[in-house]
């Protein structure tokens, strides 16, 4: 006899289930459920829509050929049928049936099955604040939104949007809005952007990037409100009234669990849904996949709540074959993540060193800066790349990088390794593709892995950016800049209690005539610190004990320099 598969939700992991289910199982009974007026749509393409790369909203509903991705096209060409306007009530486990009620004919059905997926998503969080019913206040999570958030525009002629939470939407929508030559105000409670992917330096190297293309940034603020009467007009922080005609509200989002909770079914410490290795839940009979359930956190054991577009299309998959009997294990995440904010691709995977520390992990870091390819090729672009590794064992823990090209293949490379348990020396011994269009003849993965075990080995002690901001006006530092008086005087490091210009070519032969104290703080620094370590070795072997060099040097340097003072 067939089995009777229900699937609740209609959006990626519902579509992907039956979809896949219907190629294993000709013969199974497939009906989908779905809340809302439509399926299968690409929510993650609609900031790209309000900034015009998308020009056509179907787009998001059809088939690469231009075909609507709607209840007829599944039922005619998958072979399986869909509900829309069905909201799930309960769930009867004994009886393995569930109460739906049909939104449009306002009545109750009972639908029985055999095996039952949820599909249930995700809701945007809402800020429990006054005035978050105002009108001009959107979450941008739905469809529909979307469109009243374009026709607002257009309606109302916005020339300002405040944007409340600076992650993945948030940044994206930054982007957007900016696109249109809207005022763009960024409000986030944590010290930078990003806080999920980046570390702090290169979130503030980020930062100054796009403040100076226009974007203005509220970091360490915290939301108590929202002014207006009707409208819209301001948001309330904790440091002052930021004035905006429309609100986006991207703080992230809460798992729905209620009618599994409901239901019975076991709920993880981080709020979704738990599911074992096989994406079942605590009833055998129940699998469950997508922004509702937990993953496993690959570099640990540890649970995460990760909602990604691309975790639900596997975690869609690998719910089919099993449903199929084919006993397929899904392995959890890396929380890998992509973003494109105007000039700069920003990535990460694995660990940052916030959630590294937080997991218990002795680890060490570095950042490295260089060119996507060979500096002499066309269009060659700054990437900068951040590796955090395990004491002892170098395991690679993480990695971000910040650039204007090539950040996604050495995210991508990088997270391969991590999958696999890799160290740093598989990172840097890693037969990479080589051609000086494409890359240098050692890729800045391998650059920054050579770093970071010169650094584990002893051979190098770095500084990070982040941390010499801290100490430049220390009177026992000093930053020696060995770059060309050249570039020494065309641009530096500002607010330095001590700096002092030697030329890399002079440091053997003069370095004690200006450095007199060989126990003092010394940090050199370059423009990408090649010549920095470079010297760093070379005081170290004039008998200096105290040195160090300035990860990343001018290149990554995230704060404030002499060039900037100039154009205040």
């Amino acid at each position: 006899m067939s089995k009777r598969v229900l699937i609740i939700g209609g959006v990626a992991v519902g579509m992907k289930v039956a979809s896949r289910l219907r190629r294993v199982d000709p013969k199974a009974k497939i009906l989908v459920l779905e809340r809302g007026f439509q399926v299968s749509y690409g929510a993650c393409g609609f900031p790209y829509y309000i900034g015009e790369d998308v020009k056509d909203f179907t787009a998001f509903t059809h088939t690469p050929q231009g075909v609507l991705r709607g209840p007829e096209f599944f039922e005619e060409v998958k072979g399986f049928d869909i509900l829309l306007r069905r909201e799930v009530l309960s769930i009867n486990r004994d009886e393995k049936a569930v109460v739906a009620y049909d939104l449009e004919r306002e009545v109750e059905e009972y639908i029985p099955y055999d095996i039952l997926v949820l599909a249930t998503g995700a809701t945007p969080i809402k800020l429990p604040v006054s005035g978050n019913e105002l009108r001009g206040i959107y979450n941008f999570w739905f469809p529909w939104e979307v469109l009243q958030v374009e026709e607002e525009i257009k309606a109302l002629n916005v020339k300002e949007v405040a944007i409340v939470g600076a992650g993945l939407i948030g940044m994206e929508l930054a982007e957007a809005f900016h696109k249109k030559g809207i005022k763009v105000k960024v409000v986030e409670m944590k010290d930078r952007i990003l806080p999920q992917m980046l570390d702090k330096e290169l979130g503030d190297h980020l930062k100054k990037s796009l403040t100076k293309k226009g974007i203005e940034f509220h970091l360490g603020e915290v939301v108590s409100a929202f002014e207006g009467t009707d409208k819209v007009s301001g948001v309330r922080t904790n440091k002052g009234v930021i004035s905006a005609q429309l609100v986006i509200v991207a703080v992230g989002v809460k798992p729905n669990v209620e009618l599994a909770e409901k239901a019975g079914l076991k709920i993880g410490e981080t709020g979704a849904i738990v599911v074992d290795k096989y994406l079942r839940t605590s009833d055998s009979t129940i699998y469950a996949g997508g922004d509702c359930v937990e993953n496993n956190h690959l570099v640990g054991s540890w649970k995460v709540y990760a909602p990604m577009g691309s975790t639900a299309n596997k975690h869609g998959r690998v719910i089919a074959n099993n449903i199929a009997g084919q006993r397929e294990i899904y392995p959890g995440v890396l929380t890998t993540s992509i973003c494109q904010i105007m000039d700069w691709q920003v990535g990460s995977t694995g660990l940052n060193e916030t959630t590294a520390a937080a997991q218990g992990f002795k680890f060490t870091t570095v950042v490295v800066p260089g060119s996507d390819r060979l500096g002499y090729m066309p269009g060659a672009k700054p990437i900068i790349l951040k590796l955090i590794a395990e004491e002892g064992s170098h395991r690679i823990l993480g990695a971000q990088a910040i650039g204007m090209g090539g950040v996604d293949k050495r995210i991508d490379a990088i997270a391969t390794v991590i999958n696999y348990h890799g160290i740093l020396e598989d990172l840097s011994n890693m037969d990479y593709g080589y051609a000086p269009p494409f890359n240098g003849p050692i890729d800045n993965i391998a650059t920054a892995a050579n770093v970071l075990l010169n650094k584990m080995n002893g051979m190098l002690k770095g500084i990070n950016p982040k941390d010499f901001q801290k100490y430049k006006t220390d009177p026992r530092y000093t930053l020696v800049d060995v770059r060309t008086p050249g570039e020494f005087a065309a641009n530096r490091i500002a607010g330095c209690g001590n700096i002092i210009n030697l030329p890399l070519n002079q440091v053997r032969s003069t370095a004690e005539e200006s450095l007199l104290d060989k126990n003092a703080y010394l940090v050199t620094s370059c423009q990408i610190n090649l010549r920095g370590y470079e010297a760093a070795v070379m005081l170290k072997g004039l008998g200096y004990k105290n040195v160090y060099s300035l990860e990343g040097g001018m290149s990554a340097w995230p704060y404030e320099t002499e060039s900037d003072k100039d154009k205040k």
